[in-house]
């Protein structure tokens, strides 16, 4: 069983920049799905962004898209969500999760289910 946890979250103004890590323990493997989310207040939980660790595959929710950066290091057990320009509309409760990687691409990662997460990192951004 893996267990996450994430960190890096901060309050930032606009234009500025963080980096979130989600390191993993316990039962890791080579090839995982690793997969942000966000959650603003009143909001629905969102995906930002995926990995699968194997491949190095990544694929990136589009209001994200240009900004944000996926990485793994595989040392470390730990993957990161690198976040440039940051707008106030960013501002939420970002999640990791990750699964087995029994897929093949990171499209696959973003749009599959998962079962295992992290307790969340806050990011707030202001005007």
């Amino acid at each position: 069983q893996v267990q996450l946890v994430e960190s890096g979250g901060d309050s930032v103004q606009t234009g500025g920049s963080l980096r979130l890590s989600c390191t993993a323990s316990g039962n890791t493997g080579s090839r995982y799905c690793v997969k942000w989310f966000r959650q603003a207040p009143g909001k629905e939980r969102e995906g930002v962004a995926s990995i699968l660790t194997g491949l190095r595959d990544t694929y990136y929710n589009a209001p994200v898209k240009g900004r944000f950066t996926i990485s793994q290091d595989n040392a470390k057990n730990t993957v990161y969500l690198e976040m440039n320009n940051l707008k106030p509309n960013d501002t939420a409760m970002y999640s990791c999760a990750a699964e087995l990687g029994a897929v093949n691409s990171a499209l696959m990662c973003y749009v599959r289910q998962y079962n295992t997460w992290g307790q969340g990192t806050q990011v707030t951004v202001s005007s």
